[in-house]
């Protein structure tokens, strides 16, 4: 008879999530994952059968939270410029300047060209954000508060890699009044 999970395993992937952003995937031992989650090797290689898959599973979680944040944003009331800015500025005011950057910026950077599953991972939430970016910029197109001489897809990849880039300047120490001016040029492109 198998013993019941003694574990939250929740609490072990959200562990686990934080110790990949901060570290890489690479840069994070299996001993290093015991010690962040609390659970043995055991444990972890019975509930989560690799490293890679207690990856796949943090980073599936880390897109999850990101992402409903976005879409309750985008899917709300308000002007598409102001869901623009408070997009932006949801970086520029990150708690504690988020000194941890984006989980996905870094997958990215750390695995999308060598790892195919990962990448395929990545790419289909990419489009999922572009999709509901473009659709926002789309909107603002019509009432005339973004200009409408550019395709709203390539808008939206604006966006993304803007976004992109302030989390890995935060990474990199930059304070708020950089961050800012990062997302008011941006805004002013549009």
């Amino acid at each position: 008879m198998a013993r019941p999970k003694q574990f939250d395993e929740e609490g072990a992937v959200e562990a686990a999530m934080r110790a990949f952003w901060i570290a890489g995937y690479d840069g994070v031992s299996t001993q290093e994952l015991c010690r962040a989650t609390g659970l043995g090797r055991s444990s972890i290689y019975n509930t989560f059968r690799s490293k890679r898959d207690l990856f796949e599973r943090a980073l599936r979680r880390y897109m999850a939270d990101k992402n409903s944040d976005t879409f309750a944003l985008l899917d709300g009331p308000g002007s598409a410029r102001e869901k623009l800015r408070m997009l932006l500025y949801a970086v520029v005011d990150a708690p504690d300047g988020d000194p941890l950057g984006c989980l996905v910026v870094n997958a990215t950077v750390e695995l999308g060209q060598r790892d195919p599953e990962t990448a395929q991972l990545l790419q289909a939430d990419l489009q999922r954000r572009l999709t509901a970016l473009s659709t926002t910029v789309a909107a603002g197109q019509r009432t005339g508060e973004i200009a409408s001489g550019r395709d709203p897809m390539d808008i939206a990849h604006f966006v993304v890699a803007t976004i992109g880039g302030m989390r890995v300047a935060a990474r990199g120490g930059a304070e708020r009044a950089t961050l800012a001016a990062i997302a008011d040029v941006a805004l002013a492109a549009l």
